[in-house]
Order: structure tokens, then sequence, then C-alpha cells
């Protein structure tokens, strides 16, 4: 990935979630897609998240909610997979705390999947909230 964001003419960066090699307020938005579940210390990744934010900045999630059935098919097979054995899926309210705590005020949410993977077959729209389980 890293070779083609550089032939795009993406300046590519070096650094963890936890210890960001930016300024204070730099950027109007973060996206932290799919990466939460393996950040070393998510209340650190999420301070250094709010501190590179300018005001009214966003922050955007996207993760793998534990308590969703994707989130316990992932987890129950956490021990035979390459991709997420040392994974640490997280709840919609866990991930809530640490965003509390590291300053974050207006939250909302949307949910993207909400059918198990191998069932679905269309691009599945987003709808606010979260925690939704659609049946066919």
């Amino acid at each position: 990935m890293r070779k083609r964001a550089v032939g795009k003419g993406i300046n590519v960066r070096d650094a963890e979630a936890e210890n960001l090699p930016y300024g204070d307020m730099s950027f109007d938005f973060v996206l932290m897609v799919f990466c939460v579940s393996y950040f070393k210390d998510l209340h650190e990744a999420f301070k250094e998240a709010y501190r590179v934010l300018k005001n009214k900045g966003s922050l955007i999630i996207g993760f793998i909610d534990k308590n969703s059935p994707i989130g316990k098919f992932y987890e129950l097979r956490k021990p035979e997979s390459i991709f997420y054995k040392h994974a640490n899926f997280y709840s919609v309210e866990r991930i809530t705390e640490e965003l509390k705590k590291a300053g974050f005020k207006h939250l909302s949410f949307s949910q993207t999947l909400f059918h198990p993977l191998d069932e679905i077959k269309n691009i599945e729209m987003p709808r606010q909230g979260y925690g939704k389980v659609l049946m066919c």
C-alpha cells in the first residue's frame, strides 16, 4: 500500500497511532478504518487523534463491534486466523468511553454491515445507530 500511495504522490510517514508525528490541530479529519483493533493503547491513540484535529474536525472510525454477529464470528476464530489473531475487538460502549475520555464530545454512529459476511450479496446501505441485525 505504501508503494501505491507514494506512486500517487501521497506523503507516507512511518508512525504509530499513539504517537503521531504531526503538530497540534493539523487536520480537518482523521480516518481510522479497521485499525483500532491493533492499537497498542486505544486511549492514547484517541488522545493523539484529538490532538491533531483542528477545531470542529472529525474522527471517522470503521471498526468491527465485538458484540455484533461478525465480531463474535471473528472472536471465535482468532486463534487460527493470520489476519486477526492479535486483534482486540471492542464494543461500541468501550469505543465511546475511550473517545469521551480523550475529549471527543459529539458522537454519532452508523452501521454498515447487517448480515453474516457470507450472506451479503449486495451493498448494504449505512443506517444511523448500531447493533442492528436484519433478517431476510
